[in-house]
């Protein structure tokens, strides 16, 4: 059973809060996507709120184990300071003397926010010694980071072996009740979409949904193994060779299940990989040799939006085509345009994190559908069955 936030008495406590604050920031350190940030704002708010002290602990970029002032949490912890109006105090370490410095001026009504814990290899390495240094900053620990949840580190797992009182914070639970609820109790019809380049990083999601769905669309650049398997030319469209037999299994599965594995029907095609590239929209039967496949083409966006308005819970996960180009974003925009009004059709829409997060964020439609993932590797790792390090950590 794992406690949620709401239940802990924080009042007068120093309250440990694993975020995840690994946000982009451009050349100027400017914060270019603040979303995890806003995300983690009802946990820290609810334990100021209650007389707590939150001490924040975030990990950002990959410093391999040093110090490397590039990705110092200094900017975040200016930037939090205006969005909540508090005294925000930063540790310019997340451990030892200067740490404890730090945490014991703040007051109630301060948020502390400790320096990058990824500037020790220790973190990411689960070593014992560090855990037990970074629960010895405070009273009890909340873990809000999903986005690092299927990651056993220090500050995710090994913090909980030596703090009593733990829980889980208000973005963890929200994430776990939607992606949770998704899979084991779904409004129906129940229907995945999955697109991306491979086909590989989604087997498992593909055979972990294939007996809980209605539906599952497929998009992407792993449409194009799924061609191969039924012998159709896929020009120089992206193929996984060795996937190919896989891929004609799942098909045979999802027939046997009587799940309906939909494919495009239709590609926009390109002669080369770039925005500019000459175009020709053709059937999937008559993809040139001499061209690559880049987006679902039109007669498959009427199909795809027609089975998305038909659902009434959907699990969303990888771009339809190179979304990053604007002459093959439209697949992508039309399926996150459907989720929208499916959403507003009183349908359950949860889309993955990672790369169809972004997409939905560049069309400026994240706030249109029902839940966003903060996590990319985690909402997929959950959505493939295996069990999150950071989330069994919290059962106590």
């Amino acid at each position: 059973m794992i406690t949620s936030l709401e239940n802990l008495d924080v009042n007068g406590k120093k309250v440990l809060v694993r975020v995840d604050f690994n946000v982009p920031l451009d050349d100027t350190l400017e914060i270019t996507d603040d979303t995890r940030i806003v995300e983690s704002l009802p946990t820290i708010k609810k334990i100021m709120d209650s007389g707590g002290i939150p001490i924040l602990m975030s990990h950002l970029g990959r410093p391999k184990g040093k110090r490397n002032e590039k990705y110092s949490l200094q900017p975040v912890a200016n930037y939090l300071q205006n969005l909540l109006h508090t005294n925000v105090h930063f540790a310019t370490d997340c451990i030892g003397d200067e740490a404890e410095k730090v945490i014991k001026s703040a007051k109630s009504g301060d948020v502390v926010l400790l320096e990058n814990l990824r500037f020790y290899a220790e973190e990411e390495a689960n070593d014992t010694e560090f855990s037990k240094k970074l629960a010895a900053l405070g009273d009890m620990y909340v873990n809000d980071a999903f986005g690092t949840a299927h990651r056993a580190h220090a500050s995710t797992e090994g913090i909980t072996k030596f703090i009593k009182e733990t829980a889980a914070g208000n973005l963890l639970k929200k994430e776990l009740d939607y992606l949770g609820g998704a899979l084991e109790n779904p409004k129906r019809p129940f229907m995945a979409i999955l697109g991306g380049s491979k086909i590989s990083g989604k087997i498992d999601v593909i055979r972990q949904l294939l007996p809980k769905c209605d539906t599952i669309l497929i998009g992407g650049g792993m449409m194009f193994t799924f061609y191969k398997a039924q012998s159709l030319e896929i020009g120089k469209s992206i193929l996984e060779e060795d996937k190919v037999e896989l891929a004609a299994e799942l098909l045979k599965e999802a027939k046997s299940k009587g799940v309906r594995l939909l494919l495009p029907v239709d590609v926009i095609t390109a002669n080369e990989f770039k925005n500019e590239a000459q175009t020709k929209t053709v059937d999937v039967q008559n993809i040139p040799t001499n061209m690559m496949g880049m987006d679902i083409g039109p007669k498959t966006v009427d199909l795809f939006k027609s089975e998305i308005l038909a659902s009434k819970t959907i699990i969303w996960n990888g771009p339809m085509g190179v979304f990053e180009m604007e002459s093959f974003a439209h697949g992508t925009k039309a399926v996150a345009e459907a989720l929208v009004d499916a959403t507003k059709e009183g349908a359950i829409t949860i889309v993955g994190g990672g790369d169809s997060a972004a997409a939905i964020a560049q069309f400026g439609l994240k706030n249109d559908v029902t839940h966003v993932s903060t996590g990319g590797g985690a909402s997929l790792e959950f959505l493939e069955g295996k069990e999150l390090p950071g989330v069994k950590a919290l059962e106590k």
